[in-house]
């Protein structure tokens, strides 16, 4: 197992912070190169000041990432413009999760880098031909996010395959845990449904709420991220990360409700999300066999955990949600121009 230095991209995110949470627990020291724009310092609270060091800047900064590869062993590259922002900045969802992956993979490959985790998306599928989906489903995203995350892979897996250079491409399905997204073009359906239910508003549904999706409590994902950095049989190989089960939103929504003690709340629908997925569910059959990962959280233990950490929080449902945009996607996002962030 590499148990040196780490650079986590992204790494104040919501998946980002709970991995560098995990690498630190696991004595690794820690290097996070954040922008800030949708990461947060305080996600990074509490981990040990001796073993992660939190470095502000953009991933398209060759310079800062030539500065940030210094020592470093891994790298896991979480950093993404995300799904919403990337209906209204194509161009910027290319630069940073194409092209700046192209620009991360030459500059750690030149430093020496002995293993290189692409933390991509199940979003690269598009709609599922199959009940589950393996690495080998096709490749047919339906999105500009889906496109420059699959081109990101496509670099990586291209420099293992011309230059031997040990990459692993991760797919994580829909991840909702502490610290996710429910605000402005970032908001995830999980938190944004959560807080809804628990501030007793009506959750909305885009669409006839029966396109389903593979939802994976943060914990299970960024462990399954971790595993693969240090599964020497995983170098060149594509990977998956759920739970096998696939949940429909409108079955999501009834769970929610009953984990927040909310059956009251009513379920409304609004017009389906432009080039949204009808169906998604991860065949794990390879993360079982050549990573030995395994999910722990189930979606309903996930969401009553959720619950109890806003309400620890001690802030209103209401007030969390007063950034909250329900179609974020038709929003311009100008205040997260040049983001590098995570998606859940």
């Amino acid at each position: 197992m590499i148990r040196e230095t780490a650079l986590v991209t992204g790494g104040a995110g919501f998946i980002g912070s709970e991995l560098t949470a995990q690498l630190a627990a696991a004595g690794h020291r820690v290097v996070v190169l954040d922008s800030l724009v949708t990461g947060r310092r305080e996600n990074l609270d509490g981990l040990p000041a001796d073993r992660v060091w939190l470095v502000v800047g953009d991933v398209r900064d060759r310079d800062a990432v030539t500065s940030v590869l210094r020592d470093v062993s891994i790298v896991f590259h979480l950093a993404c413009v995300n799904l919403r922002r990337a209906f209204v900045a194509p161009r910027e969802a290319n630069d940073v999760n194409a092209t700046a992956t192209l620009d991360l993979l030459i500059a750690a490959r030149a430093a020496g880098v002995a293993r290189f985790v692409h933390v991509s998306s199940s979003e690269v599928y598009g709609t599922a031909c199959a009940a589950a989906m393996s690495e080998d489903h096709p490749t047919r995203p339906t999105t500009t996010y889906g496109a420059s995350k699959l081109a990101g892979e496509a670099y990586a897996r291209a420099f293992f395959a011309t230059h031997s250079f040990p990459t692993v491409v991760v797919r994580p399905f829909n991840s909702f845990g502490p610290r996710a997204h429910h605000e402005g073009t970032s908001g995830e359906v999980v938190p944004r449904f959560l807080l809804r239910a628990l501030a007793g508003r009506e959750l909305v549904v885009f669409g006839d709420g029966q396109q389903t999706r593979d939802f994976t409590y943060v914990t299970d994902t960024a462990r399954g991220i971790l595993l693969a950095g240090h599964i020497q049989a995983a170098a060149g190989r594509t990977v998956n990360i759920g739970t096998g089960r696939e949940t429909s939103v409108r079955m999501l929504a009834e769970h929610v409700a009953a984990a927040a003690d909310r059956p009251d709340v009513a379920v409304v629908h609004a017009d389906a999300r432009p080039g949204d997925v009808s169906r998604q569910c991860a065949d794990t059959t390879l993360a079982g066999r050549l990573l030995g990962f395994t999910p722990e959280v189930t979606l309903e233990q996930g969401l009553r955990r959720l619950v109890e950490w806003y309400r620890v929080r001690g802030v209103a449902a209401g007030q969390l949600l007063e950034d909250e945009v329900l179609r974020s996607w038709e929003t311009s996002g100008g205040t997260e121009a040049g983001s590098v962030a995570v998606r859940s």
